[in-house]
C-alpha cells in the first residue's frame, strides 16, 4: 500500500522548485535547459511528478531499480522528463485530443517534446497512490496559466496498466470541469463509486494562456484493494491450525446460531437485484458562457435496483459520464446500475445554454 499522501511536503517542494531544479540541473548536468515552470497533477501524483517527488533528491540511488523499477526505466530513458515534470504539454491540438494523441501514447502526450516523455507510456507496475472512491484531484500550476477546463478520465474496469498502454477506447470520461482563474491551484471532486483496484486516472488540463493542453497519467489504487491480498495469506495459516482440532467436533456447527442471524441478511441481497423505486436529484455544479455542468444523484428505494433511468427537465444535455444519455434521459453505466436498498450513485453531464428550473425523475430500468 502506498503511504499517506504528504500534501504539505509536496506543496513546499513544488513551491521551491524554481530554486531546487535549476541548481540540481546545473550540478548534475542532466539537462541542457532548465525545467519549464508550468504544472501537473500533484495529487494523486502523475507518473513523472511521483518519480521526482520520491527520487529527485536521491536520483543516483541504484536501489531505485528494484524499489521503483518504472521510475528507474523512465529516469534512464530521459532524466529531464523527471526534472521537467511540469512540461508535459502538446501545442496546437485545437481540442481534438482523441484525434491528435494516438492510442498507446496518452501518457506521453503523443510523444511530445521530441520524445522526452516516451517512457511514461511503458506499461508496468508503476507506483500507485491509494485513493478512496471519492476524493479531490489537485493540479498545481506554478506559472498560473489558468484553465479553460479539466477533462478527467479513468481506465475502464478490467483494463490492466501493468501489461498494456491505454488507448482512448480504454478510457471512461468522468467529468469536464468549467474554467479556473489564474490561481495556480485547480481542484475537482472525483467520484469512482463502485470501482476498486488498480487504474489510471487521466487528466487533460487545457491551459488558458495558449492552445496548450497537458496530458497527465496518475496511477491509483481505488479503495486500497490491491494491497489487501498481501496480508491475507499471512493470516490464513494461523487460523488453519486452530481449525484442525475443531474437525474432530464436526457437529461444531455452533456456527448454526450464526446461521440464524444469516436469514435476516439473506432477504436483503435478494431484493437488491430487484426493480424497486428510486429517487434522483439534479444540481448545477458550474456554469460558463453557453454551457454548464450538472450532477445527478440516484438513490435506490427499499427494494434496490438493477438499473435506472433519470429524466431531466430544464436541461439540454450534450454529454454525460458515469452513464449514457439519449435526449433528456440519463441511464446507468454497466458498473453503477445495481444498487442495494438506500444506496446512491452519481452521474454527471454537460448542458447547453443555462440551467432552467431543474427537476429529475428516476425510474427503474
Amino acid at each position: 500500500m502506498h503511504p499517506a499522501r504528504p500534501s504539505a511536503r509536496r506543496g513546499l517542494r513544488a513551491a521551491a522548485l524554481a530554486l531546487t531544479v535549476p541548481l540540481a540541473l546545473a550540478a548534475s548536468a542532466l539537462v541542457a535547459t532548465p525545467a519549464a515552470a508550468h504544472g501537473s497533477v500533484t495529487d494523486p501524483p502523475t507518473r513523472n511528478y511521483g518519480c521526482w517527488e520520491r527520487w529527485g533528491d536521491d536520483f543516483q540511488n541504484r536501489q531505485m531499480a528494484t524499489l521503483d523499477p518504472m521510475c528507474w526505466q523512465a529516469w534512464q530513458a530521459d532524466p529531464s522528463a523527471m526534472w521537467n515534470w511540469n512540461g508535459l504539454y502538446h501545442e496546437g491540438i485545437g481540442g481534438r485530443h482523441e484525434e491528435r494523441i494516438p492510442d498507446g501514447q496518452l501518457c506521453s502526450g503523443g510523444r511530445t517534446e521530441g520524445g522526452r516523455y516516451d517512457a511514461l507510456d511503458t506499461p508496468g507496475p508503476w507506483t500507485m497512490t491509494t485513493v478512496p472512491q471519492r476524493f479531490t484531484l489537485t493540479l498545481t500550476d506554478q506559472a498560473k496559466h489558468g484553465a479553460d477546463y479539466l477533462r478527467v478520465y479513468v481506465t475502464k474496469p478490467g483494463f490492466d496498466p501493468t501489461t498494456t498502454s491505454p488507448a482512448w477506447s480504454d478510457m471512461q470520461l468522468l467529468k469536464v470541469t468549467g474554467a479556473y482563474p489564474t490561481t495556480g491551484l485547480y481542484q475537482t471532486d472525483v467520484d469512482l463509486t463502485g470501482r476498486s483496484g488498480r487504474a489510471i486516472l487521466y487528466t487533460i488540463w487545457q491551459a488558458s494562456h495558449a492552445d496548450q493542453p497537458y496530458y497527465l497519467c496518475s496511477d491509483i489504487n481505488i479503495g486500497g484493494t490491491a494491497a489487501t491480498p498481501t496480508p491475507t495469506p499471512s493470516v490464513t495459516p494461523t487460523p488453519t491450525p486452530s481449525a484442525t482440532p475443531t474437525p474432530g467436533v464436526t457437529p461444531t456447527p455452533t456456527p448454526t446460531p450464526s446461521a440464524t442471524p444469516t436469514p435476516s441478511p439473506t432477504p436483503t441481497p435478494t431484493p437488491a437485484p430487484g426493480t424497486g423505486a428510486c429517487t434522483a436529484t439534479v444540481t448545477p455544479v458550474s456554469t460558463w458562457g453557453g454551457g454548464w455542468q450538472g450532477e445527478v444523484v440516484v438513490t435506490a428505494g427499499s427494494s434496490g435496483l438493477t438499473g435506472w433511468a433519470v429524466t431531466l427537465t430544464g436541461a439540454t444535455v450534450t454529454q454525460a459520464w458515469n452513464g449514457s444519455v439519449s435526449g433528456s434521459v440519463l441511464t446507468n453505466a454497466a458498473w453503477n446500475g445495481t444498487l442495494a436498498a438506500g444506496a446512491s450513485t452519481t452521474a454527471g453531464f454537460l448542458g447547453s445554454g443555462t440551467p432552467g428550473a431543474l427537476t429529475a425523475t428516476c425510474a427503474p430500468a
